[in-house]
């Protein structure tokens, strides 16, 4: 993320080269490594992208770590057979797949034995979004792995000694007893999860290479074991026709129940347990203490990390300096995500005149770059922001004809929906001001995990545009007096007060029987909510919808509260509020408060359609 408004040298350098050692950022002494806490931010930023990726990317990226690792298990195999087994020159080339894996950025279920559940353990990640990442991963790594095998086998690849070779190699874990094998795998992944944390903490390419290469020496030199090698050993064998799937002592269910399964939960734990967990309380006096700043409510809930699927919190390990202004203004922020700063102009209009009612009024326009999935977002993230800055001045100009402070920033990003939400969760604004339409990006949005629903709760106040030529003149509010009509009342007073709205209120009673009571309650509500002065309608016919298609003819903006099945829900499903955004001819403005619906009640609801 960049902003618009760029640090003096001196205040930036002081954010990015902080050190607890006190090491100048510039001159004659610059510091050559990070501090623990560094490493785990940079460990936790590069999970978040990691675990939101999709499951078919993380799927290929497991196959090409398990293809990967076929050839350690070639290389291992053809050089005992060249060496007559020599302990030392048999294993010279057994770190080269994984050294692969670590230049090609390839997903190895021992690696991921760190940066997820450093991710979930700070609770911006689920457990099932931590099993689901693992399963994953395990699958293309099992995949790639019984793949090369039967290359190995059917191939023609080994030959006289080396096939002997690959046999003795791939049976040796079969003599060993469950805990040994267990206990060995779990120091193989003390070994793999301690290389990604020093790779982390390394400062250049060399000394990674350097890193890697002995730490995995260190498995075959040590007798260690690695699960994918495990599984590919065991997949040889049964291709080579050397175990059958039932039978005799050599089988391939005893392969991998006996062999693979307490390799894999060795591994888990030593990855887990040794370094993750260590690591994690090593730094956790001072971690993330840059990017936590009082009240922030990033993290995961307690139901949520444990049931839900959230992940991916868009975690920026060092706030940036307009974040960082943000989080300290004490004023009334209105956040307002746009997606073309060409065509924005009118919502960013409609976020100035209701926040020109207050002296603190602060609009903050959040110009969202959709990137495709394959771009790397830290490579180009600066350039496309730079256009974007240009591109924001108009908008700029435009709240500051409204008298209210202005502040700007580009995220570029490959979920442009999900990151208004993240951003909202992170900065905190009072609203959140956003247009829906053909020509907006998350128009097209579906929800990917319907389970976010009945987890994740709105961040602050939401206000969803769906423009026809915005026109705040003459403003129409149903209402039954829930939350969400509160909020729109609270809209429709402020332009009453800003653009000189006329504001015309709208009560739908079941029967003309109900008449006097709707008219009692709108004469209070419209009281209590400071629009005592505005027009007061009670439609008796009981059509909620029907009543307000037809009263919408006279006005140029209708707000509506939420349904209880929750406004941003029917978004993401395509069935925008009370089906009716289709029958009217002028602007909607959709309204939701943060609730604390029960889960009963996101599943279930009443079905009754509140135009609320």
């Amino acid at each position: 993320m960049t902003d618009s408004t760029r640090p003096d040298d001196d205040s930036m350098r002081e954010v990015v080269e902080r050190s607890r050692s006190g090491a100048p950022a510039v001159g004659e002494a610059v510091r050559d490594r990070f501090s623990s806490d560094e490493v785990f931010q940079r460990i936790i930023a590069a999970a978040d992208e990691e675990v939101t990726s999709g499951s078919r990317e993380l799927f290929f990226s497991g196959v090409a770590a398990g293809l990967a690792l076929t050839i350690t298990f070639l290389l291992y195999a053809s050089l005992t057979a060249a060496t007559d087994s020599d302990p030392l020159l048999s294993v010279l080339l057994y770190p080269l797949g994984f050294i692969y894996i670590i230049i090609g950025g390839y997903q190895l279920y021992t690696e991921n034995t760190l940066p997820p559940v450093a991710l979930t353990l700070e609770r911006l990640a689920s457990i099932p979004t931590l099993l689901r990442h693992w399963g994953i991963v395990l699958a293309g790594n099992f995949t790639g792995g019984a793949f090369g095998a039967l290359v190995l086998s059917y191939g023609g690849v080994f030959s006289g000694d080396t096939v002997d070779s690959a046999i003795y190699i791939s049976t040796g874990g079969f003599d060993v007893g469950f805990w040994p094998l267990f206990f060995k795998a779990a120091v193989a992944g003390l070994i793999v999860a301690g290389v990604v944390w020093v790779g982390f903490a390394s400062t250049n390419s060399v000394t990674r290479l350097l890193v890697v290469y002995l730490a995995f020496l260190a498995i075959p030199l040590g007798n260690l074991y690695h699960v994918v090698i495990s599984f590919t050993e065991v997949s040889y064998l049964f291709f080579a026709k050397q175990i059958g799937v039932y039978g005799g002592d050599l089988n391939l269910f005893a392969g991998l129940g006996d062999f693979v399964l307490p390799v894999l939960l060795g591994n888990t734990i030593g990855g887990v347990v040794l370094v993750t967990i260590v690591n994690y309380f090593q730094t956790s006096e001072e971690r993330l203490e840059e990017a936590r700043f009082e009240g922030m409510t990033r993290r995961l809930t307690v139901p949520e990390w444990v049931l839900g699927r959230a992940a991916g919190r868009s975690y920026v390990p060092i706030l940036d300096a307009t974040e960082a202004t943000l989080f300290a203004n004490e004023g009334h922020r209105i956040m307002v995500p746009i997606t073309n700063p060409r065509t924005d102009g009118q919502i960013v209009e409609l976020a100035s005149q209701i926040a020109s009612d207050r002296e603190d009024g602060l609009v903050h326009i959040v110009h969202v770059v959709q990137a495709p999935e394959r771009m790397s977002l830290s490579r180009d993230a600066g350039r496309i922001a730079d256009v974007s800055e240009e591109g924001m001045e108009g908008l700029k100009a435009t709240a500051e004809g409204y008298d209210v402070d202005v502040s700007t920033s580009t995220v570029v990003t490959h979920r442009s929906f999900e990151e208004v939400f993240n951003m909202a969760r992170r900065t905190r604004p009072d609203a959140v001001l956003m247009g829906w339409g053909d020509d907006q990006l998350w128009s097209a949005a579906r929800a990917e995990r319907p389970i976010d629903e009945l987890t994740n709760q709105l961040p602050c106040d939401f206000l969803i545009l769906n423009d026809h030529e915005l026109d705040t003149s003459r403003i129409l509010l149903p209402t039954s007096g829930g939350p969400d009509s509160t909020l729109g009342a609270e809209v429709a007073s402020v332009l009453s007060r800003t653009a000189g709205a006329e504001v015309t209120l709208l009560h739908v009673v079941d029967s003309p029987e109900k008449r006097d009571e709707g008219e009692g309650f709108l004469a209070a509500w419209a009281r209590e909510n400071g629009l005592a002065d505005a027009a007061q309608v009670v439609d008796d016919t009981g059509d909620v919808e029907e009543a307000i298609v037809n009263e919408s003819t006279d006005n140029t903006l209708v707000i509506l509260g939420a349904t209880e099945e929750g406004m941003l829900s029917r978004l993401v499903s395509n069935s925008l509020h009370l089906d009716i955004t289709s029958d009217v001819d002028c602007s909607i403005l959709l309204a939701e408060r943060p609730s604390r619906r029960s889960i009963r009640e996101r599943l279930f609801g009443s079905g009754r359609r509140d135009a609320t």
